[in-house]
């Protein structure tokens, strides 16, 4: 069973959320507080974190903040209905994904398993990637720049990923939102453009380039 720790101070819902999840094959741990939570996502193994923004203590940003010094661990963020703030702060801070609160269960567990998803077709990916200094290995989860590792979340590993194979020519947003995201492309959703904009200043260059109106190109030099 895959291994899932749910961070939220709302007893009710982590009831709820348990119980659905545990019906779909998920092993749910449980933590109310930003302490306890960060503590838990930390020290133990979990495939997967799905933490609340508005927590005790520690807020989730803090949480998650911390926890990226130390872990690469997928994180899957809940936010207020109508925060957009509140979702780009979270993926510049390296969540993997958002869902805006309240939400519908069977949407959490379609985002978990197109996490899941990402990382398995990666594991199964034929070869490594390498495209001027940058080195991607879809085996072992990992991408480097002359030689030193990226520290790439989840998401912006499948979104590098998507860009490398396709150096040199543009690839829209819906594109790399429905094969590195997993979903159906949203004017409304910022996620691809954070993403980007994340890797962008861990690769320390302009070789991804916006081009107006089409997407983004990752440039051969």
């Amino acid at each position: 069973m895959a291994s899932v720790l749910l961070i939220d101070d709302d007893e009710e819902l982590t009831e709820l959320l348990e119980s659905y999840l545990g019906a779909e094959g998920f092993d749910v741990d449980v933590a109310h507080d930003g302490e306890s939570g960060l503590r838990r996502a930390a020290e133990e193994d979990h495939e997967m974190v799905i933490l609340d923004v508005m927590l005790p203590g520690l807020n989730g940003f803090e949480v998650l903040r911390e926890l990226r010094t130390r872990s690469r661990v997928p994180v899957l963020m809940l936010t207020a209905r109508g925060e957009d703030v509140d979702r780009i702060v979270g993926l510049e801070l390296g969540a993997d994904d958002y869902l805006p609160k309240p939400f519908n269960p069977r949407e959490l567990v379609a985002r978990i398993r197109a996490v899941r998803r990402r990382t398995e077709d990666r594991h199964d990916a034929p070869r490594t990637l390498t495209v001027g200094e940058v080195t991607l290995d879809p085996a072992t989860h990992t991408a480097t720049l002359r030689g030193e590792d990226l520290a790439l979340t989840t998401s912006e590993l499948a979104v590098l990923e998507v860009l490398l194979r396709n150096a040199g020519t543009v690839v829209s947003r819906e594109t790399l939102s429905q094969e590195a995201l997993g979903r159906k492309y949203s004017p409304l959703d910022r996620s691809v453009d954070v993403h980007v904009s994340n890797l962008r200043r861990k690769l320390e260059t302009d070789t991804i380039r916006t081009v107006r109106g089409a997407g983004y190109l990752y440039a051969l030099r």
